[in-house]
């Protein structure tokens, strides 16, 4: 039996990081758990002041499948690579041939740039592109491929 899980990103920005991930990752955001209709009420429940409210946001997987990534404010920037990052799997994979796996990554990273990604560099075996690595807003490194 496999254990829950979700991921946690330490940020400045948790609102506007969730939204970008959600567009990354086809996600949405989180309902307010059980029994709350907000989750404004749920932190008014909790008794968490209201000038904290806003520093957090969650994310999750529309069907209910993968796992939750939440959004964490923290005061200090980033200021080092990434231990862990995602890889976001947009084209199909490996076994798709280039023709038809590249412009869906092309599409895919031209859509995160416009969101405020930045591209950091094209990879790939022997000058044929393979991924993209990219930051999002605040500099976190991650994959499309």
């Amino acid at each position: 039996m496999s254990e829950q899980w979700s991921l946690t990103v330490d940020c400045a920005s948790p609102r506007e990081l969730a939204a970008f991930w959600c567009l990354a990752l086809g996600y949405v955001p989180a309902a307010p758990p059980a029994g709350f209709a907000s989750w404004e009420a749920w932190q008014a429940h909790f008794e968490i002041p209201e000038d904290e409210w806003d520093d957090g946001a969650f994310i999750e997987d529309p069907d209910g499948v993968r796992p939750g990534v939440s959004f964490l404010r923290v005061p200090e920037p980033k200021v080092v690579k990434n231990r862990m990052h995602f890889d976001v799997h947009v084209g199909g994979g490996r076994q798709e041939p280039f023709e038809v796996r590249w412009p869906r990554v092309r599409a895919a990273v031209d859509k995160l740039v416009a969101a405020g990604g930045t591209v950091l560099r094209v990879d790939g075996p022997d000058g044929t592109p393979d991924h993209v690595t990219m930051a999002d807003p605040e500099g976190n490194e991650f994959d499309v491929l």
